[in-house]
């Protein structure tokens, strides 16, 4: 019996790829550049996930007059050093090329759109995905939207027929919440950004520790198509 076609929708950073500093290095570097404080190092990880402009207001406390130019600074170091700095997550290529023979593999993040393109173009794996789904250039516009769920709704919208399940990967609790607010389940992975029971307190159907355990729920969720419970 033929397994039903999913839809398997990845985060980006902290799921397909570690930013190995280029996000919570860049966002300090931005504030001191600014005379800005600087948050404390768990609060610099709990910025990795959300839209940034939500992040340096909600957990940096940048004044809205000073938005702009913190923004500017950040997305200047990104694009000279830190794309490059960044390195898919061990497996995590061997996977996307093995999922996508079978089954349609997009992303579904909260960066920029255009830098997300960039980034996977710079990693080798910009060919990889039948799209791309992010936030609108204009972050500070895009703060005001509905966030990841609006982008997870983009993605099915872009696909509907093609697929008969769908199911989101993410590492953030944002992945767990925007899924259900579309009505799919999130596996959530362990090595990105979440902190200890997070991904679970979201909802996330299940969560794994290895690439290897990422593709088993992957295919239990082909083959079954109801929620995953407990961890693989």
């Amino acid at each position: 019996m033929t397994s039903p076609r999913l839809l398997v929708l990845f985060d980006l950073d902290g799921t397909l790829v570690d930013p190995a500093g280029a996000i919570t290095g860049g966002i300090r570097s931005a504030l001191t550049a600014c005379g800005l404080p600087q948050p404390s190092e768990a609060d610099l990880f709990r910025m990795v996930g959300p839209s940034l402009v939500t992040s340096l207001r909600e957990i940096a406390g940048v004044p809205q007059d000073r938005l702009e130019a913190v923004i500017r600074h950040y997305r200047q170091g990104y694009r000279q050093t830190g794309m490059a700095q960044s390195r898919p997550y061990p497996g995590i290529r061997e996977l996307v090329e093995k999922l996508r023979t079978e089954h349609t593999v997009a992303v579904a993040t909260q960066k920029p759109e255009h830098l997300a393109m960039d980034l996977l173009g710079v990693q080798g794996m910009g060919t990889l995905f039948a799209s791309v789904h992010g936030s609108p250039a204009d972050e500070q516009a895009a703060a005001a939207l509905d966030g990841k769920a609006g982008i997870i709704r983009a993605a099915l919208d872009r696909h509907a027929g093609s697929y008969d399940r769908a199911v989101m990967i993410g590492d953030r609790r944002h992945d767990c919440e925007g899924a259900a607010a579309n009505g799919i389940d999130c596996i959530g992975v362990s090595w990105g950004f979440a902190a200890a029971g997070e991904l679970e307190t979201a909802g996330a159907a299940v969560v794994v520790d290895t690439a290897e355990e990422l593709a088993d729920a992957v295919l239990a969720y082909a083959q079954n198509g109801a929620a995953l419970n407990g961890s693989v």
